[in-house]
């Protein structure tokens, strides 16, 4: 970074500054309608800003939220809200902000990954982050498939308005945290961010609607969604566009997407974040209609090795000694060994010879259990040291869900 550039941590005072580079660096304007909702979760002590003389031209953000991984929920750096002004690109503006923001979660020594959704692609293994997670979007014609069955005995499906359930919601949400890799947990007043609906969050659609799902042992499950109405030559055709969907019983999963194909005058059900193993496409009557192919979601990067292989869990038991590059923080380079089963895990340094030689960026794609060591092998980005390591690996480090990702932060 060149010499007048300054890197800062923000403070409460930067907050409409930030608001109008980040919006304008993707493509939009603040809204004044949704303007305030994001100091709700603001934390201008984990942001950090590079200045050009009095203006703000970059940032980049670190949410203070824990991630479920196989096995276990842990404390995870979300990076979020990195972006650097059109006319300072190429001068170091982003490589300052996110070695900064690395830096500052590693030294905090409570969060052992950082994660993040990447707007494109291309730009964030450099960083040593891996591509760890997918998913599938739907977009399905309601007149192509359906799902058969009724709502069980003694269950019923209520519709209500978000913001009156949300503790009912919450409830459901918490108690699938943590058997589900993927899911971020809302602390403090995440759920009445994520639940408020400006207008200009609609794009179109009505405001958002919520159905749970109950049972004998209360709310089961829910889908929040939006609706927009619509009619052609032949008819209504109408959208549904669902926001998510969670079930902690196969019942409630069947009966609510049941709901969701079958709402009158809707021709279209549109959601985004199915998980790759999603059971509906068994399902329905059609699977071909709900169309789809998936797309990179989480990018994990791994700050500190021996921790982060600690604390999750492995779908069968491992014992591999990995040989490890990061340009970055030489602390977590060379050789370790990881032990570990369902139930525990430990992972220490060695002079033993490698099972297994990979990057960080690697390791980052393993850690959730969504992307297999055999799949990394084969485009010569892990390389075996010990005959059936990358077997033994492929098994250790998978889980027996893919991970899902149900919201963009």
């Amino acid at each position: 970074m060149t010499n007048e550039l300054e890197l800062r941590t923000a403070t409460d005072d930067d907050y409409d500054e930030l608001e109008t580079l980040i919006t304008r660096a993707f493509l939009d304007d603040p809204d004044d309608d949704a303007s305030s909702l994001y100091r709700k979760v603001f934390e201008p002590e984990r942001i950090q800003v590079v200045s050009d003389a009095e203006a703000m031209v970059g940032t980049g953000s670190v949410l203070t939220r824990d991630l479920a991984v196989p096995g276990a929920v842990v404390p995870t750096a979300h990076v979020t809200g990195v972006a650097v002004a059109s006319t300072h690109r190429r001068r170091g503006v982003l490589t300052s902000v996110m070695s900064a923001m690395l830096t500052d979660a590693r030294g905090r020594g409570t969060e052992p990954i950082a994660a993040l959704w990447a707007s494109e692609g291309a730009i964030y293994g450099r960083f040593g982050y891996g591509l760890a997670s997918w998913e599938v979007p739907y977009e399905i014609p309601t007149r192509a498939t359906s799902l058969p069955g009724s709502v069980p005995a003694g269950a019923r499906l209520r519709h209500a308005v978000t913001s009156d359930v949300v503790d009912h919601l919450r409830a459901v949400y918490e108690r699938i945290l943590p058997e589900r890799a993927g899911l971020s947990s809302r602390p403090g007043r995440w759920w009445e961010y994520l639940t408020s609906d400006p207008k200009s969050w609609r794009r179109g659609m009505s405001a958002e609607r919520a159905v749970m799902y109950e049972d004998d042992g209360g709310v089961r499950g829910y889908a929040r969604y939006r609706t927009k109405g619509g009619w052609n030559s032949t008819g209504p055709d109408g959208e549904v566009r669902v926001i998510e969907l969670v079930a902690e019983t196969t019942d409630a999963y069947v009966c609510l997407w049941r709901f969701l194909l079958s709402i009158d005058l809707v021709r279209t059900v549109k959601y985004g974040h199915n998980p790759i193993d999603d059971p509906l496409p068994h399902l329905v009557t059609n699977p071909d209609a709900l169309g789809g192919g998936k797309r990179g979601a989480l990018w994990v990067r791994v700050l500190d090795v021996p921790r982060a292989l600690a604390a999750r869990r492995y779908g069968a038991p491992i014992d591999l000694v990995l040989e490890l590059t990061d340009t970055e923080f030489r602390e977590n380079a060379g050789r370790w060994r990881l032990v570990g089963d369902s139930t525990t895990a430990n992972c220490e340094r060695t002079d033993a010879e490698a099972d297994l030689t990979l990057d960080v960026r690697q390791l980052g794609s393993l850690y959730l259990g969504g992307v297999s060591a055999g799949t990394l092998a084969a485009g010569g980005l892990i390389i075996e040291r010990t005959p059936g390591a990358v077997a033994r690996a492929s098994a250790g480090f998978g889980w027996h869900r893919a991970p899902a990702t149900l919201e963009i932060f």
